[in-house]
Order: structure tokens, then C-alpha cells, then sequence
């Protein structure tokens, strides 16, 4: 069951399921807590699952002004702090992951443990990404998302080409995240991306390479909707990482040497 948590003046819709250490799920884009749907299951069997949607999209309402990665940064380290109450591993698919990188890099103590699902630390990273940058609200392409947020939005179906456009812009000048920056990140971060990402192959190796303590993951036969395409793939990979205590002890080193 859905309810409302007020952080920094935004009314952040979020859901609740399972029980143990917690972890906050957090989605990309245009999306909502569905994209989550195949693996909230498998992950609340043994965690305590936070799945918040960003301002201005699913059932948290928009506000006045840009939406921007900081922005969301900041909405979502008030709601480690307010509502989850005690470090969390943050699970972040697409935009979610690059809020996670900003999170982990300002407030480290608010988590234990980041994932990053087909995330990019600057915008030079997104390589067939002109459906995001390129389109209009209206086209094909965003047809599943324009119709999911119609039917919730609290703003109302009309108000969809605003964040569309909002979005647009954040997506054209931002991240803009430097391999210095990820490399004083010092939590543990699992690297995820499929084999057909809209991110560059290159640039999701960058990014594992630049973190101290960073492992990698490219999932075969996925996109970047990886969280929906191979969700049970994904969550044995997650939980194994999160039960993880140290480094990974493996039998022949090279990085970890």
C-alpha cells in the first residue's frame, strides 16, 4: 500500500514491502514503481523494500522549476534521513543509478551498499539514446509511459510533455560526473548494464574501473529495461553482493591485487 512522505516541499509517493535491512529501489525516467514489479518479490523475501517514485512522475506530483539529478539527489538523501532512518543499499536503475552515484559521493553514511542499473556518470556516456534526447512526448516510443503516467499522475494527463520536457533537458546537459569524482566514492557499488544498453559499453567500464570499490556486471541478452527482462538473473546477482562482507577473495586477482 502507497503512501506520501514530504521531503525538501515535494510530496514523494512511495510503497513499502518485506522486511529486514533496508533498501530503497529507485527507478529511472519517465517510470514508476512498476518497473520494479519482477523483483520486488525475490529482493522483500529477505530485505525491508522502499520504492519511492521521483518528483513529477508516477504519483508524486511535479513542482515548479527544473527537475535535475541533484535535485532528486538531494530528495532522496532527506528521504534516507527521514523516512528509511538508517543506511540503506540503494538499488537505482537508469537516472535511479546516477542519483545513487551523487548520493553515495555526497552522503556516504547513508548507505551501506549502491547498485547501478544501465547508469551513466556523464551525458557523453549515452549511446543510442535519441529516442530520449531527439523525441517528442507524443511519439510511439513513449507511448507505455505516457499512458502509465496518465492514469496516476496527480498532475493530471495534460501535464506529461511538461516533464517530458524537463527530463529532455536534464537528460542533454547532465550528469556531468568525472572519473575524479567516482573515484571518492567509498562505498561498495555493483556496476549492472545489458549487452544492449543505450549506455556505452566503454563508458560502463570507465565507471567500474574509476570506483575503489567497484565490481561489474553486464547482463547478456538485455537492455536497459535488464530490471524487467531478467529480473531473477538480476536479483541473485544483487543479493549475493549485498551479502557480501569486504572485498570480494578471489582466486586470481588482478584489479584486487
Amino acid at each position: 500500500m502507497g503512501q506520501y512522505a514530504d521531503v525538501n516541499g515535494v510530496r514523494i509517493y512511495y510503497e513499502e514491502h518485506g522486511s529486514g535491512d533496508p533498501i530503497l529501489l529507485l527507478h529511472g525516467g519517465l517510470a514508476g514503481t512498476y518497473v520494479w514489479d519482477a523483483m520486488i518479490p525475490g529482493l522483500a523475501d529477505s530485505h525491508h523494500a522502499y520504492v519511492p517514485e521521483n518528483r513529477g512522475r508516477g504519483r508524486s506530483p511535479d513542482v515548479d522549476g527544473p527537475i535535475t539529478y541533484q535535485s532528486m539527489a538531494d530528495d532522496i538523501m532527506a528521504f534516507l534521513e527521514g523516512t528509511v532512518g538508517e543506511p540503506a543499499t540503494l538499488i537505482g536503475g537508469s537516472d535511479g543509478g546516477i542519483v545513487g552515484l551523487l548520493v553515495a559521493g555526497q552522503r556516504p553514511e547513508l548507505l551501506r551498499k549502491l547498485v547501478t542499473i544501465g547508469a551513466n556518470f556523464h551525458r557523453d556516456g549515452l549511446a543510442g539514446a535519441a529516442m530520449w534526447l531527439e523525441g517528442s512526448p507524443g511519439d510511439e516510443d513513449w507511448a507505455g509511459p505516457r499512458q502509465r503516467y496518465e492514469e496516476v499522475s496527480p498532475d493530471g494527463p495534460d501535464h506529461f510533455p511538461v516533464v517530458f520536457e524537463k527530463l529532455r533537458t536534464m537528460w542533454r546537459t547532465e550528469p556531468n560526473m568525472t572519473v575524479d569524482d567516482l573515484a571518492k566514492i567509498p562505498v561498495p557499488v555493483l556496476v549492472v548494464a545489458g549487452d544492449d544498453d543505450v549506455v556505452a559499453h566503454e563508458h560502463t567500464v570507465a565507471m567500474y574501473e574509476a570506483l575503489p570499490q567497484g565490481q561489474l556486471a553486464i547482463i547478456p541478452g538485455a537492455s536497459h529495461g535488464v530490471f524487467m527482462e531478467k529480473a531473477d538473473l538480476l536479483n541473485r546477482l544483487i543479493l549475493d553482493f549485498m551479502a557480501e562482507e569486504g572485498p570480494p577473495q578471489t582466486l586470481l586477482p588482478q584489479r584486487r591485487r
